[in-house]
Parts: C-alpha cells; structure tokens; sequence
C-alpha cells in the first residue's frame, strides 16, 4: 500500500549562510538530518512520499523556511513542506504578505502554529491552557490561507481543543489540520474530557487530523496499543477520509525507528483495508491534491 508520511523534519548543519538561531533537536540529537538522510530512511521503509515540517532551529525570520524549500527542491517527486511564520508582526499586511510567499511554493502546503506551545520566537515551552491562537490579530491569516486554500496546521494540546472548535466555526473556508492528535499524555483519556472535545470538532468539514507521534504519547512497546483507543475514536468521529498518517521522525528516535512510527497502523484491529489506504495516501491527495 501506498504511504505519504505527513509530518517528518529535516534540517542541515549550521552555517554562515544558514545559522541556527537556537539548538531545538530531538533527544540524544546533536547534529544534522538533511534531506538525504530522510529520503534514504523512507527507501528503507517503503515510504513514498513525505512532508518536512519546519523546525524552528532557524527561527520564525525570513529565512526560516530555506531548508525545506531546497529540500523540496532536491526531491521534487518525493518531498513536501510545511512552514513557519512570525504570526505577530506590528503590520498586519506584512504577516499576510509572508503567508503568500511561503505557500507560493506548489509543494508548501501551509504554515503551522505551535498552539501546545507559549509563543516565542524558538517555541519550547508548553503551555495546554494557551489562548494565543485566538488572538484577534491573527484574523487576517485565517481569512488569508482560506483565500489561499492553503491549511493552517494547528499542534494543540487535548485542553486546547475547544479553541480549535472556535476557529473551525468562525473561519469555515480555512483549512484546519490538527498535529499529533493533540499529543495525548498522562493528563488525557480517549474516553473522556478534555480529549473527547474532538467529537465536537468533527462536525466541522473544514477540519483534518494527524494521527502521528504515536511513539511519544505511548507508555507501551510497538504497537502501542494504548493509543489506539485515541485512534478507534477519531475514525468514528472524523471518518478516515479526514485522517492521517505521520510519523513525527527523527523526533521519534527516542521512542521508535523510522519504520515502526508508521507501521503500527496495520496493527489496529478495528480499521479495516479501506481505512488504512485514507489514513495512509488517499485523504492527503484530497486534501492536497
């Protein structure tokens, strides 16, 4: 079966062209994963396509997205991207205008915010009661990436979620995707609040999920059966053809191997074929074209 690994990370060594603004790497990380160590991963593990999410070693600025630009560059058949943006600009017209240059790209898909996380310029702490998402200023880039038809995706905690509620309500024409199915933790159960506000968020066409980063949420050894309760949910609420499938790499490195990040799929017992190709391809061709 076909597999697009929607979320992965990539980034290169430090540079006098491409410095790091701060050292924001997986645990045990010290050094580089370009483009061509991903791409030789995903041969290994049978993955066909990919999206880089940008990480923020290369701060929000205007060159905080080249090194997933060259690596869709390198790797046009195989690679996507999603970027980062200084959502909070004194000039309204300034964030927008970076909204278009950054999505311009036929393989950016959109820009991410990091809702878990407090908003700074190398976001680290989190914060699951944070409310920065519905700041009134960021109105201009809702309305933007729906005129756009690019996605906004949105890296909640469980206790965010009914903020994601408000914002698929007042901006039905942008595309919503929810990362890490809001990173389930000690604090969250599949069955129960606050977890389950993503029932109502499913009443709203305009939004997606990822089910991604599994690894990182499970207290158990592959397949990390603990979390398909998360999983079993969220196929009945959203339907698969507004799921996903990513792995989180290398952040996972920790926790899983590449392929282990992705294959656990195949061991959810109430998914069925068709299931498993819309989480696997079939909702990013959709979504994405």
């Amino acid at each position: 079966m076909k597999v697009i690994d929607t979320h992965t990370h990539a980034w290169g060594e430090p540079t006098g062209e491409l410095p790091w603004t701060a050292t924001v790497l997986p645990p045990g990380w010290s050094g580089s994963y370009t483009h061509r160590d991903l791409v030789a991963d995903m041969d290994a593990a049978d993955v066909d396509e990919a999206v880089v999410v940008t990480t923020p070693l290369y701060g929000r600025g205007v060159r905080a997205n080249e090194y997933a630009m060259r690596a869709i560059e390198a790797h046009p058949d195989r690679l996507y991207g999603v970027g980062l943006l200084e959502f909070f600009r004194s000039d309204p017209d300034e964030v927008v205008a970076s909204l278009k240059r950054i999505t311009g790209h036929p393989r950016m898909l959109g820009v991410r915010m990091h809702a878990a996380l407090e908003y700074e310029e190398i976001p680290t702490d989190v914060d699951r009661y944070g409310d920065w998402i519905l700041d009134e200023r960021l109105e201009p880039i809702w309305r933007a990436a729906g005129d756009l038809e690019t996605c906004v995706f949105v890296f909640p905690k469980a206790q965010q979620l009914e903020h994601l509620v408000t914002l698929a309500d007042r901006y039905p024409e942008t595309t919503i995707v929810v990362d890490h199915m809001a990173w389930p933790d000690e604090t969250t159960n599949p069955d129960e609040e606050p977890w389950t506000a993503f029932e109502s968020l499913a009443e709203y066409e305009n939004v997606s999920v990822k089910l991604s980063s599994l690894p990182r949420s499970s207290t158990e050894p592959w397949p990390y059966a603990d979390c398909h309760g998360y999983v079993t949910n969220l196929v009945e609420w959203f339907g698969p053809e507004r799921l996903l499938l990513g792995s989180d790499y290398p952040w996972m490195d920790d926790w899983a191997d590449y392929g282990d990040c992705l294959s656990w799929l195949e061991a959810v017992e109430t998914l069925s074929r068709r299931d498993r190709a819309f989480i696997s391809y079939r909702t990013f061709e959709r979504l994405h074209g």
